[in-house]
């Protein structure tokens, strides 16, 4: 942990800057943040519509130091890892990343996140919740060493058609030759610089990881080579549009993670987020496997999909209908917006059974609020097969400088 969480009093504060909030706070004009895992991080810097575009258009950068880390070590970190994931995580290579979901006993997901595999027998998980308890009580049997490392690595999210450029600029020489969840290191002022070629927002882009002392070299580094390429900061607001574009699910806000559940059928399994490419039934064990394979052979109770609504208000907690009229409720919206690249409006949703196959007949029933006034439409939408927004640069390799 780094000084700031290391001194006694740390826990009369109730919310810490990361190390980048030094450059961060000096750019973001509209003052507008939120609390983050006991960061503060920035929603908005300027314009959200012209964050956005910095995304698809050129390139953006966002702080994502609050996202929790696990380092997991130890002679059985594999095994241990195999055991949790629903999917073969020996199939994560040394220097690669890879996205996995992990479940209880009744096969409801407790989080999604990201294993880096950095070296044999050395992984990272991220997660967007903290699991080191889960992780520890887990542990029971294995030879591992469980480490949250969230406090001492700054990172950013590097995201945009001209960020492999920039990145070639401030240093990373071959960076373009990344593939996609590949994993890269470079010498950076006296430390190293990890890249890895993952991201939120379905485009071209990077994750760059490194120690806290060197926060605000690599940031203005960025800033500086990235001037001509179009370099921004950009917010929650503005990442949340291209991640719905990009068909990605959030905790919290596509599922509740099953260990805070009150309510147990509240609770998702990965079939139920359009996540059953994540479970592997040929590994013998892994927790909630043989409630995995039961809900295969019953059915799941629900179907995730992505929907294009007509009409441009926002479905924001729409309720879903099987007809136009005295139809049935067959689901609710769990997010969406209007998407600038797709041009049209679109959602994430949650129905149920046999709802949401492809030329279903669907009716979302929208209330929106102007000048204090409550309006109601009733339009149709169909369901979308893969992501709104699918750029062939997202996988090209090598990638290109646009």
């Amino acid at each position: 942990m780094n000084d700031r969480m290391n001194q006694k009093e740390h826990f009369r504060a109730a919310v810490y800057p990361t190390p980048f909030h030094e450059r961060t706070s000096a750019l973001n004009t509209l003052n507008v943040w939120h609390r983050w895992k006991d960061y503060t991080v920035s929603d908005a810097y300027y314009n959200v519509a012209l964050e956005y575009a910095a995304i698809r258009n050129a390139c953006a950068v966002f702080d994502i130091t609050p996202m929790t880390k696990h380092r997991i070590t130890g002679p059985d970190a594999l095994a241990f890892l195999d055991r949790l994931m629903t999917r073969d995580v020996s199939k994560i290579k040394p220097g690669r990343v890879g996205y996995t979901v992990w479940c209880d006993d009744n096969g409801r997901v407790i989080d999604d996140g990201t294993i880096f595999h950095l070296k044999p027998g050395d992984y990272r998980l991220c997660s967007q919740e903290r699991q080191l308890e889960w992780l520890d009580r887990s542990a029971f049997g294995f030879d591992v060493k469980l480490v949250e490392e969230t406090h001492d690595v700054a990172c950013l999210a590097f995201q945009g058609p001209t960020s492999c450029a920039v990145l070639k600029a401030i240093g990373c020489a071959g960076v373009e030759n990344l593939k996609p969840f590949d994993i890269g290191y470079w010498p950076f002022h006296g430390g190293e610089l990890m890249v890895s070629r993952t991201g939120f927002t379905g485009d071209l882009g990077y994750e760059l990881w490194i120690d806290n002392s060197r926060a605000v070299p690599l940031w203005d580094a960025l800033f500086d080579k990235g001037a001509i390429h179009g370099i921004r900061p950009m917010g929650t607001h503005a990442l949340e549009i291209a991640r719905i574009e990009a068909g990605f699910i959030q905790a919290h806000v596509d599922f509740l993670p099953a260990d805070q559940a009150i309510h147990l059928d509240r609770s998702r399994s990965p079939f139920e987020l359009d996540l059953g490419r994540l479970v592997d039934f040929k590994k013998p064990n892994f927790n909630g496997r043989r409630a995995l394979l039961e809900e295969q052979q019953r059915g799941s109770r629900y179907r995730f999909v992505r929907l294009e609504i007509a009409g441009n208000k926002v479905a924001r907690a729409a309720y879903i209908y099987n007809k136009e009229r005295k139809g049935e409720v067959i689901g609710t919206v769990t997010t969406a917006a209007w998407s600038p690249s797709a041009k049209t409006n679109i959602a994430l949703a949650s129905l149920h059974m046999p709802w949401g196959r492809p030329g279903d007949e669907l009716w979302a029933d929208i209330y929106y609020q102007r000048e204090l006034q409550w309006f109601r439409v009733n339009v149709p939408c169909k369901v979308i097969e893969g992501a709104f927004f699918d750029p062939p640069r997202r996988r090209a390799t090598p990638a290109a400088d646009f």
